[in-house]
């Protein structure tokens, strides 16, 4: 079955350690995909997305602006972060993990992804049938070019070395 990502109900998430004490968090709202999946059998599963980097949102316009420039993600440069994930292991009760590569400015490495599942279930006002996943990773920066960075005074570093990343996704039935 191909599934279709909901972009008005999906979005993808970060969180990366800030000066060692706290989390700044953030979220790409443009998200699109597919996902292949006969449930219950987990290991149908594979699916393909994208984020528009200039949909980068953390609340704070100059923290954005900082992001998306060649010292992070390089919008101009590089527009889109792309996934591909081909490998599902189940986990049992609507969990699996998904084996696939990321790719951020222009970098591919490989990635696990693990995930849960609800649904599918058919929309009250239509004729839609509807499935939805959170999947969450970690990935290191530096695998990616992201190094920016300054030190701590007291040791450290202002960016911590991994980003925490969460996609919560809906998407509907395109064909059986």
């Amino acid at each position: 079955m191909k599934w279709v990502l909901d972009p008005v109900h999906s979005a993808a998430a970060f969180a990366v350690r800030h000066m060692g004490i706290a989390f700044v968090r953030g979220k790409f709202n443009m998200v699109k995909g597919t996902i292949h999946f006969d449930p219950p059998d987990v290991s149908t599963l594979s699916a393909e997305g994208e984020v528009e980097v200039a949909s980068l949102g953390t609340g704070i316009e100059k923290r954005d602006a900082h992001l998306k420039s060649p010292d992070f993600f390089y919008g101009e440069k590089y527009p889109k972060i792309f996934f591909k994930g081909s490998k599902a292991e189940p986990l049992g009760n609507n969990k699996g993990r998904l084996t696939g590569d990321l790719t951020i400015r222009g970098i591919t490495r490989p990635i696990i992804f693990e995930f849960e599942y609800s649904g599918p279930v058919k929309a009250p006002f239509g004729e839609e049938t509807s499935i939805g996943f959170t999947a969450t990773a970690k990935v290191r920066l530096l695998d990616f070019d992201l190094k920016w960075n300054e030190k701590m005074p007291e040791g450290g570093f202002v960016v911590g070395p991994d980003a925490l990343l969460t996609l919560d996704v809906e998407a509907d039935l395109a064909e059986k």
